[in-house]
């Protein structure tokens, strides 16, 4: 009898487990895509504070912490910074991120 491997079984587990083959602006669509949707503007702000628009905001004496603005103009800033070619010293990261994310509120 053979027993079946969770990579073997269909359903989320199977889902779940072809995440990390996706391409990044797929995981990048579906994580901002879930993130918008569940209103997090807390995944918005970390993705932020991990790009070199926010080490230089830092840098100029800017902060996160004045951020205003709407829902929509933090995700479209994010959206500008994490563009669907990420800086290649952060795509590793972003890309865990984003695995992490959708592993942790899809479903």
């Amino acid at each position: 009898m053979t027993t079946a491997q969770p990579s073997d079984q269909p359903g989320p587990a199977r889902e779940a487990d072809s995440l990390e083959d996706l391409p990044y602006a797929e995981l990048h669509e579906r994580a901002f895509k879930l993130a918008q949707k569940r209103r997090d503007v807390g995944f918005f702000i970390d993705l932020y504070n991990h790009t070199k628009a926010a080490h230089a905001a830092a840098t100029e004496g800017g902060s996160l912490g004045d951020l205003s603005g709407s829902m929509m103009d933090i995700v479209e800033g994010a959206r500008e910074a994490l563009a669907a070619t990420p800086d290649p010293e952060l795509e590793p990261l972003l890309r865990a991120r984003f695995v992490t994310y959708l592993r942790e509120h899809a479903g």
